[in-house]
């Protein structure tokens, strides 16, 4: 394997998903299938290796799971090995543990790289000597064989001393000297592992059967190509490990500058300064933003910096908040006279908002309450239907995301008026009434055609003054700040699927700037949006063109080395 060409192509290939983990399931890959050294005619066979071991039931029931060179030879894992089975539970249990005493080894100290003791537990000599049978011996292989950790691996250090293992750890101890070490390599590989996940057992507990770990095939190479083995493998397990190490620096490099990006964007008091740091980032986002998790995070900066008066300038000459409020006003006055709605004016000295953030002068806090024009008001519950021409009524799921989809919708049983309010209309500003904490009070509106949809009760209706723009509302509903209000107010006895009631919904704070500003946010977000969707599509391309080059590398590396033993 040309270690050289993977550095030179890393800072393509380390954009695809899972790279280095991916290098070295090749690596040992190649290993255990005799693709990763030269053979050497002056090796003795494996078969007269393999016979110096207690057992000689060599042959196979079924075909060789792969081909492999003449000078290997196949055997069963249990053929060339004087102990494997888990260990046990001592009498007692977790009551017998010890502040010191023999190291009693348990699924949480094995490592592919070592053992870790840092919680290992201790158990007496004499429980020590009463589990004889499980003891451990310097070069023994531990392997997880039950849980989460399933399949790690590693052997047991000569300055060990004595020590014993749980029923979740197997001991694997070979009955040919010196063999230990390729046959680690052999467990961590690729082959080994998916026969391991194949093999598990129990109700909610993976577990490995012994008997069904004795009958692995094991291809197994000659004593001296072993030991060149163990020496590539190393060798590419260290280069691995540099490409790891740059990796995560470059990652750390980043992340650091996005963090300190971010706490300028979203914790500066200044607003020409705070647009300072915006142009900068907005300008480097590309180098910035390398994970969708990144991604996620810039969308919400945006919607903070539109939400506190940040992204776009003030403009002096413009109608202030005030004066737009008292045109709200009278408008839901009017409403309220001619009994179009019920809702009470609300006192706009109440509103919570004022204790969040400041504002721009000419921008207000007040609550979505007082910007309403009808609602709030739940939806229905009616029994599904399995008629084609029944009603539609869309599910949660249809403003889950914060965009309305409608394509998420159930046909139901519901004879309801065409002029009913329960029929979705343009310019609807739909909210979860229940759901999850994480997406409680999830705000999505309605911009389709009047009556395709009814909406279920989880969810509540409202509708937003004419003097306002729908967006910018639906914008500070759905902004981070909004998101964290909802979830710190909903309530219920379902810890899975908190509601928030209509005066929690009423009492949202809502940063108010002027009509025309609102507009140049709403304008200004869509193209930091589109922005986000670019990159989004761009860091897909980019993983997958790196996957595609890690393949491209990892297939030349592999005929490059079978030339290499074809010439050799």
């Amino acid at each position: 394997m040309n270690a050289g060409l993977l550095l030179a192509h890393f800072n393509r290939i380390s954009n695809a998903p899972g790279a280095v983990p991916r290098l070295r399931k090749f690596i040992l890959d190649l290993a255990v299938r005799g693709k990763l050294v030269q053979q050497n005619a002056n090796d003795e066979p494996a078969s007269l290796l393999a016979g110096r071991a207690s057992r000689l039931a060599f042959s196979l029931d079924s075909p060789p799971p792969f081909s492999i060179p003449t000078s290997w030879v196949w055997v069963r894992l249990g053929d060339i090995c004087s102990k494997t089975g888990s260990g046990s539970t001592p009498r007692g249990g977790k009551s017998v543990y010890q502040a010191s005493g023999v190291p009693f080894l348990r699924s949480q100290n094995v490592y592919n790289d070592g053992l870790r003791l840092d919680d290992v537990a201790y158990i007496s000599q004499d429980t020590h000597e009463r589990m004889s049978g499980t003891a451990v011996a310097p070069n023994d292989i531990l392997l997880n064989i039950t849980g989460g950790s399933i399949g790690r691996s590693c052997i047991v250090r000569n300055d060990l001393g004595e020590a014993n293992v749980s029923q979740h750890v197997a001991i694997i101890r070979v009955a040919i000297a010196d063999i230990h070490l390729y046959l680690h390599r052999l467990i961590l590989s690729p082959y080994f592992q998916s026969f391991v996940i194949s093999e598990q057992t129990g109700a909610g507990r993976g577990g490995l059967p012994k008997n069904r770990m004795d009958q692995l095939p094991v291809a197994l190479p000659p004593l001296a190509e072993q030991h060149r083995i163990v020496a590539r493998v190393d060798e590419l397990m260290e280069v691995c490990d540099r490409l790891e190490a740059k990796q995560r620096d470059r990652i750390v490099s980043r992340d650091r500058l996005a963090a300190a990006s971010y706490h300028h964007l979203n914790n500066g008091a200044d607003a020409e300064v705070l647009r300072g740091h915006a142009q900068f980032f907005i300008k480097h986002l590309p180098t910035l933003t390398t994970c969708t998790n990144q991604l996620k995070q810039l969308r919400q900066s945006i919607q903070t910096l539109a939400v506190r008066g940040k992204l776009v300038p003030q403009m002096n000459d413009e109608e202030t908040a005030s004066n737009l409020i008292q045109r709200i006003q009278a408008e839901r006055r009017d409403l309220i006279r001619r009994r179009v709605i019920k809702a009470k004016l609300l006192n706009a000295s109440d509103c919570q908002g004022k204790s969040l953030v400041a504002l721009p002068n000419t921008w207000q806090w007040l609550t979505l309450g007082q910007l309403l024009v009808f609602g709030p008001q739940n939806g229905i519950s009616p029994s599904a239907s399995s008629r084609p021409d029944a009603p539609k009524a869309i599910t949660l799921t249809a403003t889950t995301s914060g965009v309305f989809k409608p394509n998420y919708f159930k046909q139901i049983e519901a004879n309801i008026p065409r002029d009913s309010e329960f029929w979705l209309r343009d310019g609807d500003l739909l909210f979860q009434r229940g759901n999850t904490r994480e997406y409680v009070g999830m705000a999505a509106y309605f911009d389709g055609e009047d009556g395709q949809f009814l909406y279920p009760d989880l969810i509540i209706k409202v509708r937003v003054s004419k003097f306002v723009d729908l967006r910018f509302v639906h914008l500070c509903s759905t902004a981070p700040y909004a998101r964290a209000y909802f979830g710190n107010h909903a309530t219920g006895a379902q810890a899975t699927m908190p509601k928030i009631n209509h005066e929690i919904l009423l009492n949202l704070p809502v940063p108010l700037p002027p009509i025309a500003e609102q507009h140049r946010i709403v304008a200004k977000v869509d193209d930091l949006m589109a922005l986000c969707d670019q990159l989004e599509a761009s860091l897909t391309i980019a993983q997958t063109e790196a996957s595609r080059l890690l393949e491209s590398v990892l297939h030349r590396t592999l005929e490059a080395q079978r030339y290499d033993m074809i010439e050799g």
